[in-house]
Parts: C-alpha cells; structure tokens; sequence
C-alpha cells in the first residue's frame, strides 16, 4: 500500500512538472528577456534638403514600416508627403510585433545629427527609420528592419546608411504649389494624377519645375544611421 501511494505521488509531481513547464516556457521567457536602450543618430549627407522630425521603430519580423514594390500606407503617405509623423506613430503602436516607437523632437539640416532612443529586446531588436525629405513631393528617408545584434550585457554598435525612397502617393512635379519645404511653404497640398501607386527608390530632383537639381538633388545615400547602447 505504502509503495503504491509513493509511486503515485512521484507520479503527480513529475505530471505536474511537466504541465507547468509546458505551460509556462514562453511567458517565462518572455519575462525574463532583458531590456535594452538602443540610442539611434540620423545624421543628414545631404546638401540642402532637410529632413522631417524623424520616425524610430524598434520591431520584431511580424512588422515592417514599409515594402518596396508595395503601396504605402496612408499614414506613411502623410509622412512622406508633409512630415507628420503622429498617424504613423499611432498605426505603429498598435501593430503586432513593434516594441516601440518615438519621434524624434526636431529637424535634421544638412550636415546636422539628432538621437532618438527606443527600447529593444532580443526578440524585437530590428531598427526602422523614416522621415521626410522636406523639398520633395513624397520622398522620405528610410531603413526597414536594420538588425542590431545584442550579445548578453556588452555594447554595442552599428552603423548603416539610409536611401531616399518615393512613397508613390503623390506625383514628382517639384512644382512649389505642391511642396512643403524651402523655397516653398505649401504643406497639404498633393497632385496624385501621375503618381506610381507604390514604394520605390527615388530618382532624385531634376529641375523641371521649381526646384534647383543643384541644390535639391542627391546622391544616395542621403543619411547615416548609427545605433548603439544608450548610456
């Protein structure tokens, strides 16, 4: 009798041990996941186009700020076309997969650097940028899903670079009635006749309207994006 209770009991609590463990795994590994402070610096290459306050995400593979050969958002759109970064934030935060998401609190001029910290994890340790390049139609800086390679409590550092990118949404008409930024002041007004309808490399500024190609134009890359331990 007392043999059969002892293997019973043995039996339970190796049962039980074995549903917590199953049971538990992922949350507890969820939990135990160390946080991160990754500080993220856009410094602006080019001549004389500013960039928008840019847009930090921090992200897991489920998430992506934007795809090439594929239509933008609305909300990227918005950035591109006019630098407003809050309905792009506001559709960041609520999608699977993002970690974080922050603003940066002002402009980049040329030749010109501003930080932006997020918090990563070594589940969502992919970097996005984006931000408007302000003497364009819809062109916007950007990095989708840079990996930062996180070992344990060691710093770290990397550095890439940033293409400029056509969101597709408005046409290049480089016409001052269209475009936000110096020379010419007229954000929210956008001609999408003759747009191409999804996200590409832009072919830059050619002088056929109101833009100078000598001051407006670019030579990819437009940015360098360093990301490293916040201290």
């Amino acid at each position: 009798m007392k043999s059969t209770l002892k293997s019973t009991l043995v039996f339970g609590l190796a049962a039980a041990a074995l549903i917590f463990s199953l049971g538990t795994s992922v949350d507890v590994s969820a939990q135990i996941s160390p946080s991160y402070r990754a500080a993220v610096t856009i410094t602006n290459i080019t001549t004389d186009q500013i960039f928008s306050p840019p847009l930090v995400v921090s992200h897991d593979k489920r998430a992506s700020v934007f795809t090439l050969g594929e239509p933008a958002s609305e909300e990227l759109a918005m950035l591109a076309e006019d630098g407003m970064t809050g309905p792009l934030s506001d559709l960041l935060e609520g999608t699977t997969g993002v970690r974080d998401v922050m603003a940066a609190d002002g402009m980049v001029f040329p030749g010109e650097s501003i930080t932006v910290e997020v918090s990563i994890s070594h589940q969502q340790s992919l970097i996005s940028v984006v931000g408007m390049l302000v003497s364009t139609n819809d062109a916007f800086l950007g990095v989708d899903g840079a990996s930062v390679e996180l070992r344990g409590h060691r710093p770290y550092r990397m550095v890439t670079t940033a293409r400029a990118y056509d969101a597709g949404s408005e046409a290049n008409t480089e016409s001052c009635e269209h475009i936000p930024g110096p020379p010419c002041g007229n954000p929210g007004v956008r001609v999408t006749e003759g747009s191409e309808g999804y996200v590409l490399v832009h072919s830059g500024i050619h002088g056929i309207a109101d833009l100078d190609a000598s001051a407006k134009d670019w030579n990819n890359p437009v940015a360098v994006i360093t990301i490293e331990r916040a201290n």
